[in-house]
């Protein structure tokens, strides 16, 4: 009788034990502007490993059509975070709203423009875009961001060109194929795709590369990061720092894996049919995710100086780029993760 009580209490224990860990997971909805993009992956990966539950988060990972998209549904309330791009902090700044990225998971942006090959022999150089349809994620995204920098630095009206939101994925590569559109600014794996296709595909920008970025933008340029408003992480710390933590483990696990083992950990429905591409694009991608989450002050400083020549609204907020971002939840995280 006494060893039967004595189970029944160790039992009741564990049981007790597993309620209460599950009662310390908290809540958190993360928007993402395209999860079968490669900029993001890192965001489903740390899902995939189950690193959010290891940190004490209960998180549910809304997909959208763009990084607008999923930026608006934190603003509006119906998300927490968002796993997008860091530009959007600073181009909200000169608008009076205090957004802050909390880690950094992409050193660079990925982005890609790419003339349609059904238009490739008219459109030679980013100055022949002027009065063409050129598809972005969606309007107002990272990737229209892009294009308008790019327009007005070879000296083309922005507004010349009919922005179109084709999304990131097989839609982007749809309207591509049928030249639908004139170009497009698409990312991995949608780029690598296309260039499996088509041997000759036109690229008129190219941002996947550290060279490469160095070249578009001066400098070091941050893409993916995840980001919220500066009240709600004054409110979450523990979230914060769970959701930090997560991040970081998994880009520690990336870096310790092959580009095989990784996409074996992804989704059926984001990898698609073309297994043999996406593991192209994954290795093409895997040199973009950073190493510790930190933001690089500088890099974050690019963004304000490419925002300040591309947008005349921007170049006159006087904002203050060190409120855009915080690496103190990454520092603590390297504190119980042994990362450096």
């Amino acid at each position: 009788m006494k060893i039967l009580s004595r189970y029944l209490v160790s039992l009741l224990t564990a049981l007790t034990l597993m309620s209460g860990a599950a009662l310390a997971q908290s809540k958190v909805i993360i928007s993402v502007g395209g999860a079968a993009c490669l900029c993001y992956l890192p965001t489903i990966l740390a899902e995939q490993l189950g690193e959010y539950k290891k940190a004490g988060i209960d998180a549910e990972i809304v997909d959208f059509k763009g990084g607008s998209q999923s930026l608006t549904a934190v603003i509006g309330g119906s998300a927490d975070v968002v796993s997008g791009y860091f530009d959007h902090c600073v181009n909200l700044a000169a608008k009076g709203q205090t957004l802050q990225s909390f880690v950094v998971y992409d050193r660079y942006p990925g982005l890609v423009l790419v003339v349609s090959p059904a238009h490739k022999d008219e459109i030679k150089s980013i100055k022949d875009l002027a009065g063409k349809k050129v598809g972005v994620s969606a309007p107002g995204s990272s990737t229209d961001f892009f294009l308008k920098y790019l327009l007005k630095k070879n000296g083309v009206d922005p507004a010349s060109a009919s922005v179109i939101g084709v999304g990131l994925g097989a839609s982007a590569v749809a309207a591509m194929e049928q030249g639908q559109i004139d170009a497009a600014v698409m990312l991995d794996p949608s780029v690598t795709v296309l260039q499996n296709k088509f041997k000759d595909l036109k690229i008129l920008s190219d941002t996947r590369t550290e060279h490469d970025t160095r070249e578009v933008f001066g400098g070091d340029y941050p893409g993916g990061a995840l980001y919220t408003k500066a009240d709600w992480i004054e409110k979450h710390p523990k979230e914060v720092q769970g959701l930090t933590t997560a991040m970081v483990n998994t880009l520690k696990w990336i870096h310790s894996h092959t580009p095989q083992e990784i996409m074996e950990k992804m989704p059926a429905n984001l990898v698609g049919p073309d297994k043999a591409g996406y593991l192209d694009a994954l290795r093409n991608t895997i040199p973009m995710y950073s190493t510790t989450g930190l933001m690089d002050p500088k890099g974050a400083a690019a963004v304000l100086a490419v925002f300040s020549l591309s947008s005349p609204e921007v170049a006159k907020a006087n904002v203050d780029v060190s409120k855009t971002f915080t690496n103190k939840y990454v520092e603590a995280a390297g504190k119980t993760t042994g990362s450096k």
